[in-house]
């Protein structure tokens, strides 16, 4: 039996959620992805190991991860199978200085981390987690339970907020966390075991603690809803994917890359985000250790590669159907989306579209395009960026989702495990 053929839609989207919950930051789904796939019998390796001997091997950096299997042979005609996706998600970040009084409450001092959709994380339980650096260099990864939450002013102080709200970044997204004064990072590394007065760094982040649920239709499993969706959606699929090719043990002649990079709803310009140097210093490594090592073997490597990037779409908004191109109305349960636009905000091509579409036809997946409306800009992934960088052949495309952003985001187990499989299928040389 083929390894994804173990789950139905249901228990698909139950292990994810599961994925979810022991993922609240990028640090820990790097980790968490790095140890699966260590189980399923990849060799853990470090920036700094050699790795010539590591034919299937997992690296983590911070928030990112990624991880490659061999061809039993290379040759002139190898090239890179490459899935993309990134590990981090809209937020609030705790500041240096953690927390300050007011009229009697403690509060988290906090700013916000991409673009998230500020009013969702109003009166939301939430919890603190992500990193902390010892002077000793040690790193510990940490999570709290609920520990704090953003009030909203009441409607009978404010009779305007039912008609327009506007918040203030600074002001009014201020979690409140004790009613008498309190140090919440002390709190933080108490809790954890670690002596606030060792801290030398921390990168700690919010996260709603309220867990997953699947109902809706007839069957009570039409929507999956959840944190952390985009893009936990694609790591995960893409994660399983490469689980199945690993257990099914096919070989094809092309190095099968797995990469969650960080920082993508910031922009990507970091150390681990897709315009840092882990996807290229890996496959300069992976070429240099092969029979076609050199500059010449490296360049037709490239050319002879492609990308999926896999992020996360829009589904269509039945309450906001003018925002959304009229021609094109992806739905939760139709599909994984094509993402296609003009400007390259997304870079997809007739060829990227021809490779995304043979591994959805041989995974017997329907899929779906989505276009924007064209006073509607849509945003952008990690795609041009690698596009760019190396001129291969990428393609964008991600699971359809209502309420991007939210704290709480809307999508279709059916989806989500028909995005494992046509990745799958890819990886498997369609």
């Amino acid at each position: 039996m083929n390894y994804l053929d173990r789950f139905t839609p249901l228990t698909y989207a139950q292990a994810f959620g599961d994925f979810i919950t022991q993922s609240p930051t990028s640090y820990h789904a790097a980790e968490n992805v790095a140890h699966q796939l260590t189980e399923a019998g990849f060799t853990r390796v470090d920036q700094h190991d050699q790795w010539s001997n590591a034919t299937r091997a997992v690296m983590v950096v911070s928030g990112a991860v990624i991880a490659w299997q061999l061809p039993e042979k290379f040759s002139l005609q190898s090239g890179a199978r490459i899935i993309g996706s990134h590990t981090d998600s809209p937020s609030f970040k705790i500041k240096p200085v953690a927390t300050s009084t007011a009229a009697g409450y403690s509060q988290v001092n906090v700013e916000v981390y991409g673009g998230p959709l500020l009013n969702s994380w109003l009166n939301r339980d939430l919890g603190i987690a992500g990193q902390i650096v010892t002077t000793d260099g040690e790193r510990h990864l940490v999570k709290t339970d609920a520990l704090m939450t953003i009030p909203q002013l009441a409607p009978h102080l404010d009779r305007s907020q039912n008609d327009e709200l506007k918040l203030s970044r600074q002001l009014d997204y201020h979690p409140i966390w004790a009613v008498s004064e309190a140090d919440v990072m002390a709190h933080v590394c108490v809790s954890d075991g670690i002596d606030p007065a060792s801290v030398a760094g921390a990168d700690l982040y919010a996260y709603d603690t309220a867990p997953y649920r699947i109902y809706g239709g007839a069957d009570g499993e039409d929507f999956f809803c959840a944190g952390r969706q985009d893009n936990l959606t694609s790591v995960f699929a893409s994660l399983q994917a490469f689980l199945s090719v690993a257990e099914d043990g096919g070989q094809t002649d092309d190095v099968l890359v797995f990469v969650a990079f960080d920082h993508e709803e910031v922009g990507s310009g970091t150390p681990t985000g897709a315009s840092g140097p882990i996807l290229e210093s890996t496959l300069r490594r992976i070429v240099a250790a092969s029979p076609i090592a050199g500059d010449e073997g490296y360049w037709r490597f490239i050319a002879q590669s492609s990308c999926i990037s896999a992020d996360a779409g829009h589904a269509v908004n039945p309450n906001k159907m003018d925002k959304h191109d009229p021609a094109h109305h992806p739905i939760l349960g139709g599909g994984p989306l094509l993402k296609i636009n003009a400007q390259q905000r997304y870079a997809t091509d007739a060829i990227g579209s021809a490779t995304w579409l043979r591994a959805a036809h041989q995974a017997g997946v329907s899929t779906q395009e989505f276009v924007s409306n064209n006073d509607v800009p849509c945003g952008t992934t990690i795609g041009p960026l690698t596009a760019t960088r190396f001129g291969m052949t990428t393609v964008d495309v991600g699971v359809a989702m209502l309420s991007m952003h939210s704290v709480r985001e809307i999508t279709n187990p059916a989806d989500l495990l028909g995005m494992a499989r046509i990745l799958e299928a890819y990886w498997m040389g369609a």
